[in-house]
């Protein structure tokens, strides 16, 4: 996965109350979302100059001539292309490994044993990252093709999917929001209601995420477009530096809160996280059809996920505590803010209605007819005709198109996978040793769950691990007797919470950690405490809510 690391340069001018209002009234419009570049900040309208060494200065003070330049220049060698051997060695070596030297089983098909060594061995590259993600699914379904393992139609059958492309078009409307400064506006509006103490601070930034969430579905998007930019300017405006002690007066704790809540926010919507519309793709093609979806997502997910919200600002509040307890300039710059931004424009309030319209068509749309894509595509529709967005935004949206590429190989692999039989056989495998030490379904229910959770450690995208294990967990917890439903959305609401547990388990774990504000060990260290309480909430109040509506 790529590296994320901000390295903010700072140069302080002598009138604090000029530094802190700029600090939080630049704009944060111009961050990059989904290449997730260093950002750079300076405070003062000054140029940064490089220092020079003391030697350069000694000698620029001496009598005697400076020697002259040298004719001779050195050039960096140029970054090493193409893929990595290392990792490209491993995940070859993983499938030919599988193919070749261990016994395909009596039950299976040469076609789905070798499948699935190919699968296997674009499973590994997802994690050691020989190539970027898409070169290398790319890479994969050439391979699948080439051996003939899979016919070119049906190969790339899945770029036709429906979920597939309502998560591209959903990638344009968080494009939308950041343009207009609608999420930011938002963001904004709650600093200034709840930001005169550090807790209400961040329970103001966690809820305006939560609303936003359903119309951004790109976690990455809403960290690095939204709100880190604001709390980078809180903090900087409070004297809390990031990579120095001052960084827990108020950044680290507003870095970490904000983390930790993001996966209970994209767990709350379908359309919050892409990879929500991911997991029930791959559910239905095991059998596992929810009606209404969207408000039965919803509906499922309402008790947990809010408690999860209120209560992750108050906990880590306990663990992991902010120096500054009191925030009372906050509010009077996000109104400064505000009036410097003007009254809302028309292109937001196009984007309020084009949103408003997209997700009452997501919630009453099957019953006039209309899909949650087609939902999509008149959304989309009204942005390009009204100028909102024009066709060279949704061109450069890189990660869309980038996700339509990955996503379409992997659902096809999975797909494939399917039909020729190996996920059934697996999870019978599974299922056949849970039953020999005698567990009842809920037992099962949990350990397969934790497994799913904490197998994350080893992936760098919650997409690619959807991708990955989904189905093959789906049927493992279906052969072991677990209600569909139950199993199909307890695996999709652990993608969005296992998003916390390392600095490369998401999108925006690289964007929040790459601020600068909290170090490493705390990373790994409130990433599990926060997924054991996340479990403890989730099974205990979602078990209680759970059998409530009667979902087991």
């Amino acid at each position: 996965m790529e590296s994320l690391f901000l390295h903010p340069t700072l140069s302080l001018s002598s009138t604090t109350t000029t530094t802190k209002t700029t600090a939080f009234l630049r704009s944060t419009t111009t961050t990059s979302l989904h290449h997730r570049r260093p950002l750079s900040l300076s405070l003062s309208s000054k140029p940064l100059l490089a220092i020079k060494p003391l030697n350069a200065a000694a000698s620029s003070s001496s009598s005697s001539p400076a020697p002259p330049p040298s004719t001779t220049t050195t050039t960096a060698p140029p970054p090493p292309t193409g893929a990595k051997l290392i990792p490209f060695i491993i995940s070859i070596s993983i499938g030919l490994i599988l193919r070749f030297a261990i016994p395909k089983p009596a039950e299976l098909t040469l076609q789905a044993w070798q499948l699935l060594a190919i699968f296997l061995s674009t499973v590994a590259g997802l994690v050691l990252s020989p190539l970027p993600v898409g070169a290398w699914a790319f890479l994969g379904v050439t391979a699948s093709v080439v051996t003939k393992t899979l016919p070119f139609p049906t190969a790339f059958c899945a770029f036709t999917n429906e979920v597939i492309w309502l998560i591209v078009i959903s990638f344009f409307f968080a494009r939308g929001f950041v343009k207009t400064g609608l999420g930011d506006r938002i963001a904004t509006y709650f600093v200034k209601w709840l930001g005169k103490s550090t807790l209400g601070l961040s329970y103001g930034l966690t809820i305006s995420e939560a609303l936003v969430a359903p119309a951004m579905p790109s976690t990455t998007a809403r960290a690095g477009g939204i709100f880190l930019p604001i709390i980078k300017s809180l903090s900087l405006s409070s004297g809390s530096l990031p990579g120095g002690e001052s960084r827990k007066k108020l950044g680290s704790y507003l870095i970490m809160t904000q983390f930790q809540s993001a996966g209970n926010s994209s767990a709350l919507f379908l359309t919050a996280a892409a990879q929500n519309l991911l997991c029930l793709k791959l559910a239905e093609e095991l059998g596992v059809k929810i009606a209404s979806p969207w408000v039965f997502w919803l509906k499922t997910a309402s008790v947990p996920a809010f408690v999860a919200l209120l209560l992750t600002p108050l906990i880590l509040y306990k663990l992991y505590p902010p120096e500054l307890k009191d925030t009372p300039e906050a509010p009077a710059l996000a109104a400064e803010k505000l009036k410097s931004m003007g009254p809302v424009t028309r292109n937001e309030w196009v984007m309020v209605g084009t949103m408003l319209l997209a997700v009452s068509l997501w919630v009453f749309g099957e019953r006039i007819g209309v899909s949650s894509v087609v939902a999509a595509m008149l959304g989309l529709s009204v942005l390009l005709l009204l100028g909102v967005l024009n066709w060279d935004d949704c061109l450069n949206e890189k990660s869309a198109w980038d996700t339509l590429a990955w996503f379409a190989v992997l659902v096809g692999m999975a797909s494939q996978l399917t039909n020729l039989g190996i996920v059934s056989w697996m999870s019978g495998c599974v299922a056949k040793s849970l039953k020999t030490m005698n567990l009842s379904w809920p037992a099962a229910f949990g350990i397969l769950q934790a497994a799913y959770f904490f197998v994350h450690y080893l992936f760098a995208s919650q997409t690619g691990h959807v991708g990955a294990l989904y189905s093959a967990f789906l049927a493992m917890n279906i052969a072991s007797g677990v209600p569909g439903v139950l199993a199909a959305l307890g695996l999709a609401y652990n993608t969005n919470l296992f998003g916390a547990l390392t600095h490369y388990s998401s999108g925006q774990a690289a964007v929040y950690y790459g601020a600068g504000y909290v170090d490493l060990p705390d990373v790994f260290k409130m990433g599990f405490l926060m997924a054991l309480v996340n479990a403890v909430i989730w099974t205990v109040v979602g078990g209680f809510w759970w059998k409530i509506i009667g979902l087991y």
